[in-house]
């Protein structure tokens, strides 16, 4: 769709990271003019994050990115036995038994992944602007003003239709607009960077807790080894001080209780356990999302997940927006869907960082606790959690037993060729799965044919249903219960999320 003459850009995203980098992809591939501001020159290679949890990937495969998110060989697929994963630093979950369709886990530093997105959206048309910081943002009557300082220091001003803040923790979007950001203050100060480690059968080995802290060391013989360490006695003082080298190898001494000799580091910095969350990730032409929106404890790797989760949820929606289709409300769904998966994610993560407090009165809680992770229904619950494979939204199918879960990957037979539920998805636009002939259901979808993609095929397995309305993000709008009165409820379940007729 061409801009319109008012303004520059019909989507800004400020913040070039993985989730403005997915959101961006994603409003690319709908045909929506895009534009990304990222303050920094140039990528500084630096992960905080490098797990994609089985929801992720299983997103991603729907966009046909689960491969290229994977620098090295494929993750291996589900069902070949215990794949063990930690709740408060006790690696007594087993993923392997949660996870229905794979991988469960993906290696993907979050470097490569919004590299690979940022590529992916330019190819699609979205423009990446570098070195440029949002400085100021104003309302107008039908678009937002940008005020950006670029890489000499001058400002420019940038209209666009819609504004995403998809810029971190610190977010100039959130602070511009207003939107307060609320929650439990941090108790615990955290470093974390990547040295080389000189001496390293001395060094502490994987994770280790202890009454003065902990120390987390990711072990690389041929070069930088990330460290990680927790310090439960306060706090940082100053949460933006540089850190230095001295500063890093003191406090890992000073855990370890010996001498930890290091050099050459990369990428120190600090963090804390602070878990906040936006009032509300909405005002008006603007919007969160990732850390934006939310920010917690880096527990378990669910921070940028949950962005990227954001980001898949929000592009369809503000799309349908921007093109005018949008029915009412379903760019508000977008908090009320989020929002509580956020919430329920910063809950769990305090509940780790109390359990990983080092003093010794603790210790029998956690062998209390690690031994109950052994039975099914809690590892069934925290595995579920962490995974994110237990999200499921409110899409009002009252009575609809599928309605607001995953759509599973069906393995689908139409006509001669064989495909999958996940390949039928690669365009972001809404599915409607006839798995049998039905005349009726066929001709009261007709009139959504410009925007909702129509399949009939059998499927290898029965899952309960004979059709499938599939929202872009991959969760189920509606399904049929099979009986009169379904080519109705599936024109309503069309005309709520999908607009009036074309």
């Amino acid at each position: 769709m061409p801009n319109s003459p008012a303004v520059d850009t019909q989507v800004a995203v400020v913040g070039g990271g993985p989730v403005g980098t997915l959101l961006a992809r994603e409003l690319a591939l709908l045909g929506v003019d895009v534009t990304v501001l990222e303050k920094l020159s140039s990528p500084d290679g630096f992960s905080k994050a490098g797990t994609l949890h089985a929801r992720t990937a299983q997103t991603l495969h729907r966009r046909g990115l689960l491969e290229a998110v994977q620098p090295g060989p494929p993750a291996p697929p589900v069902g070949l036995g215990r794949v063990p994963f930690h709740f408060s630093g006790m690696f007594d979950l087993d993923l392997g038994r949660v996870v229905t369709e794979g991988p469960v886990m993906v290696g993907s530093p979050q470097a490569w992944a919004q590299e690979v997105f940022a590529a992916e959206a330019e190819r699609l048309g979205a423009r990446i602007r570098r070195g440029r910081e949002l400085v100021g943002l104003d309302e107008e009557p039908d678009a937002m003003r940008l005020t950006v300082r670029g890489p000499g220091g001058a400002t420019e001003t940038l209209r666009a239709s819609w504004v995403v803040g998809a810029d971190g923790a610190r977010s100039a979007v959130r602070r511009l607009t207003g939107i307060p950001f609320t929650g439990t203050p941090a108790r615990v100060g955290a470093l974390i960077g990547e040295v080389r480690l000189l001496d390293p059968a001395r060094a502490p080995q994987g994770w280790q807790r202890n009454p003065r802290g902990w120390t987390l060391v990711w072990l690389n013989l041929f070069g930088r080894s990330r460290v990680c360490t927790y310090d439960f006695r306060g706090p940082h003082a100053d949460r933006r001080a540089p850190v230095t080298l001295k500063e890093f190898r003191t406090e890992v001494e000073r855990i370890a209780g010996h001498p930890v000799p290091m050099d050459s580091p990369s990428g120190l910095t600090r963090f804390s356990d602070a878990a906040l969350q936006a009032e509300y990730y909405r005002v008006g032409r603007v919007l969160l999302a990732g850390d934006a929106a939310h920010v917690h404890f880096p527990a378990g790797g669910q921070g940028v997940n949950l962005g990227l989760q954001d980001a898949v949820n929000l592009g369809w929606k503000l799309a349908a927006e921007v093109h005018g289709w949008a029915p009412p409300g379903l760019l508000d769904t977008y908090e009320t869907e989020r929002a509580p998966v956020a919430e329920a994610v910063l809950e769990n993560v305090r509940a780790q960082v109390a359990l990983m407090d080092p003093d010794p009165r603790m210790d029998s809680l956690r062998t209390l606790f690690a031994r109950m992770m052994h039975f099914d229904d809690v590892n069934q619950y925290l595995g579920g959690m962490i995974s994110g494979v237990d999200v499921t939204y409110d899409t009002g199918g009252r009575g609809d037993p599928l309605a607001g879960r995953f759509a599973p990957d069906l393995l689908l037979k139409t006509g001669d060729t064989l495909t999958g539920l996940a390949e039928l998805l690669h365009d972001a636009r809404p599915l409607l799965l006839l798995l049998t002939d039905s005349e009726e259901l066929r001709g009261a979808a007709e009139p959504w044919r410009p925007r909702v993609n129509v399949v009939t095929a059998t499927a290898s397995e029965p899952i309960g249903t004979d059709a499938l309305l599939v929202r872009p993000d991959g969760y189920i709008a509606w399904s049929a219960p099979g009986g009169a009165g379904d080519a109705d409820a599936l024109a309503g379940a069309l005309g709520c999320w999908f607009g009036d007729p074309a």
